[in-house]
């Protein structure tokens, strides 16, 4: 059988950790749910500019991607780190989705409503899905009236928590996208670990993604495949995965 092809994520880290760390986060989760994803995870560029709140929890070096004021109105450096992130796409790339926790989903909602409307990222093909955890619009009007001026089209799975203090802007952070899937948690903010129904859903949403990937990729065989027989697959994986976790 041949090698199935990976579809590449790039996943950004949150506030003072590090790509190691994200990495270390997502492990939580089942690896059958991504693993016909390639998981990239740079660091951010710049070393943390004061204590992380993972210090005696994961060893350091610690970055974060941009300053902010307590407001998150006004930014230092973001410029600087979209510029980073969009040559690094092109680079390394091209990247089908971004996968981000809290700094890191923010930016990557950022760059994918920055893509659609032609300002970013011309020379790299459109982002089409994204995962989100505890992440957050930017309050900056310059900013907000580009990005999320209308509803961005990629596919998008929201992680919220009910203990989070970003709870209430990763709500704004999903209204900003069109047809969302939102999977909530009783955790704070943190990447969850999965129960059944979430295994079930994210398995669901990740292999529709997948399949929109492979038929974009080889539109001629969509019309030939059998549709009934992928769903099974997809229904089967699910199943499998909810019997693994419940283990």
């Amino acid at each position: 059988m041949e090698e199935e092809k990976k579809f590449k994520v790039l996943c950004l880290h949150g506030f003072r950790t590090s790509g190691s760390f994200l990495k270390k986060q997502i492990s939580k989760w089942h690896p059958s749910i991504l693993h016909l994803f390639e998981m990239v995870f740079p660091d951010g560029i710049f070393p943390a500019g004061g204590k992380s709140d993972i210090e005696g929890i994961f060893p350091p070096p610690y970055f974060e991607w941009f300053q902010f004021d307590k407001e998150f109105t006004k930014y230092t450096n973001l410029e600087e780190c979209i510029s980073y992130l969009c040559d690094y796409m092109v680079k390394n790339g091209p990247f089908d989705g971004l996968l981000g926790f809290s700094q890191g989903a923010t930016l990557s909602a950022l760059l994918i409503g920055y893509q659609a409307q032609g300002k970013v990222l011309n020379d790299h093909p459109p982002i089409k899905f994204m995962v989100s955890v505890s992440g957050s619009k930017f309050r900056d009007p310059s900013i907000c009236n580009v990005a999320y001026k209308e509803l961005i089209k990629a596919r998008s799975v929201h992680f919220i928590g009910d203990k989070d203090w970003l709870k209430l802007p990763s709500e704004e952070l999903a209204a900003a996208f069109a047809g969302p899937l939102i999977i909530r948690h009783p955790q704070g903010h943190t990447v969850p670990r999965l129960d059944e129904e979430s295994v079930k859903q994210l398995s669901e949403w990740s292999s529709s993604i997948l399949e929109d990937l492979k038929n974009s990729d080889n539109p001629q065989d969509s019309k030939s495949e059998n549709s009934s027989d992928k769903d099974d697959v997809g229904v089967e994986s699910a199943e499998n995965l909810m019997k693994q976790v419940a283990a």
